[in-house]
C-alpha cells in the first residue's frame, strides 16, 4: 500500500468521526454556525498580545545578493516528507528551481516556548539564525507590534495573489505587509481506539477516571482555554470574560491537581501518543492522520459536539535575518497552486491558496472535497474563533493560565 493510499484511508475515518460529531453536536456556537471560512479565518488571531512595542528596529542588510541560502523554522510534521529518500520534495524542488540553499528545522514545539527561545535576539534585532519563523495568529500579532518582524516586499512575491481573499486583511496585519499565512486548522480531541475504545465527544469526556493520568492537554492558553469553555457551552466568539474563563480554568486546576492530566504539553504530544503514556487529548488536526500512517492507524481525531477551534500559522521574517528577498522567494514558491496541493496532500491542514483545490485534481482527486483541506460552510459550522482580546485581558489570562499549569 502506498503512502498516500494509506493517509487516505485513515483520512476517511477521520472525517466519519468528525461527521459523526457534526450530526449530534449541541446548538451552543451562536457565533460561529453557519459561518463561511471567509468570516472565520478573517477573525482568526485577533487577540491581543502580553507586550506592547519596543524601541524601533533596524532591518539587517540584506545579503541574499550574495549569500544563496535561505533557513526555515517550523513545527513538526508540517512539510510534504519522502520518508524513503528522507528529504522533502517540494523543498528539494525549490533549492533546484532557485538555485537556493535553504536548510529546514522542526524547531518549534509551541508558540510560547519558542518565543521565549528567541525572544532576547529579536528584541535586539538580532540573527536568530533563521531567515523565516511560523507562528500562530496571536502571536504574529505580537511580533509584529513588538517590530520584530520585516516588512515584505510584495514585488518580490508575485503568487501573493493567489491568497485567499480571506485572508489578505486580517486585523493584525492589514494588507499583510508583515506576514503571510503558512496553513489553518482545527483543535479538536484525539484517543487510542485500542486503548480507549469507547471514544470521546466532547472535551468533558477526558475526565474519565479510566483515563487518569493518561491525557494531556495543549501549553497553549489560546488553546486550551477556548476548548474548555466551548465545552462550558461558551459563545468564545461573543462577549465572555472572567467569570467564564475562571469556571474553565477551574476544570483544568481540578484535574490537573488530581492527576486526570498527565502533561501540558506543546506539539511534542505525539511522542507521548506513540510511547502510549497518552491515550487521549486535545490534539491539532493534521497531526493525527500523519501518526495514524506512521505509527499503525491507532488515533482517532474529531471536532467536538460543542465545537473545535479554528486557528491560522503564518510565515514571518525576523528583523535580525540577513536573507530577506530569499525568504520571499521561498514564500512565493509555496504560493505556487500545484506545490500548495502537494503540501497539503501531506499535512492536512487547511490549504490558503487559491487554485490549489483545482491542483489537487491531477494530485490526488480523493482529496478535492476533503474539508480538512477545503471546508465547506457546513463543516466550518462546528468551528469558531475567539474573540479579541485587549493587551490586560491577554497579560491576565495568560498569567492565570501559567499558574495553574505550573509555568
Amino acid at each position: 500500500m502506498t503512502r498516500q493510499r494509506a493517509i487516505n484511508i485513515q483520512r476517511r475515518r477521520l472525517l466519519q468521526g468528525i461527521e459523526q460529531a457534526q450530526a449530534s453536536r449541541r446548538s451552543v456556537l451562536a457565533g460561529a454556525a453557519g459561518l463561511a471560512l471567509a468570516g472565520l479565518l478573517s477573525a482568526c488571531g485577533t487577540k491581543g498580545s502580553s507586550a506592547g512595542p519596543t524601541a524601533a528596529l533596524t532591518p539587517a542588510t540584506d545579503l541574499s545578493d550574495s549569500e544563496a541560502v535561505v533557513n526555515w523554522a517550523n513545527w513538526t510534521l508540517y512539510l510534504d516528507y519522502d520518508d524513503k529518500a528522507k528529504h522533502y520534495p517540494t523543498l528539494e524542488r525549490f533549492m533546484r528551481e532557485s538555485g537556493l540553499k535553504a536548510t529546514y528545522v522542526e524547531d518549534i514545539d509551541s508558540n510560547d516556548s519558542y518565543y521565549g527561545k528567541v525572544q532576547a535576539q529579536l528584541a535586539a534585532g538580532q540573527d536568530i539564525g533563521q531567515d523565516l519563523m511560523v507562528f500562530s495568529d496571536w502571536m504574529a500579532e505580537r511580533v509584529i507590534r513588538q517590530g520584530y518582524a520585516q516588512e515584505l516586499d510584495h514585488a518580490n512575491i508575485p503568487n501573493i495573489k493567489n491568497l485567499l481573499p480571506a485572508l489578505r486583511d486580517v486585523r493584525f496585519d492589514p494588507g499583510r505587509k508583515k506576514s503571510l499565512t503558512w496553513q489553518s486548522g482545527y483543535t479538536g480531541l484525539v484517543w487510542n481506539k485500542e486503548a480507549f475504545p469507547k471514544g470521546l465527544r466532547n472535551v468533558e469526556d477526558l475526565w474519565d477516571p479510566a483515563l487518569k493520568g493518561r491525557i494531556f492537554v495543549l501549553d497553549e492558553m489560546r488553546d486550551t482555554m477556548p476548548m474548555l469553555m466551548l465545552d462550558d457551552g461558551v459563545d468564545i466568539a461573543g462577549a465572555w470574560g472572567q467569570d467564564e474563563y475562571g469556571r474553565s480554568l477551574e476544570v483544568l486546576d481540578r484535574n490537573i491537581r488530581n492527576g486526570q492530566i498527565r502533561q501540558v504539553k506543546g506539539n511534542s504530544y505525539k511522542q507521548d501518543l506513540i510511547s502510549g503514556d497518552a491515550i487521549a487529548g486535545l490534539c491539532y488536526s493534521g497531526d493525527i492522520t500523519q501518526l495514524n500512517f506512521e505509527e499503525g492507524g491507532k488515533w482517532e481525531f474529531v471536532l467536538p459536539e460543542r465545537g473545535g477551534l479554528l486557528w491560522s500559522d503564518n510565515f514571518q521574517v525576523p528583523m535580525g535575518s540577513p536573507h530577506k528577498k530569499n525568504a520571499e522567494k521561498l514564500m512565493d514558491f509555496y504560493y505556487q497552486p500545484d506545490v500548495a496541493a502537494e503540501v497539503a496532500a501531506y499535512v492536512n491542514y487547511l490549504c490558503p491558496v487559491l487554485g490549489a483545490q483545482q491542483e489537487m485534481e491531477n494530485f490526488d482527486p480523493e482529496l478535492v472535497e476533503d474539508p480538512l483541506i477545503f471546508p465547506t460552510e457546513q463543516f466550518l459550522a462546528n468551528t469558531s474563533t475567539e474573540r479579541e482580546l485587549s493587551v490586560e485581558e491577554e497579560t491576565d489570562f495568560q498569567n492565570q493560565f501559567q499558574e495553574v499549569i505550573g509555568v
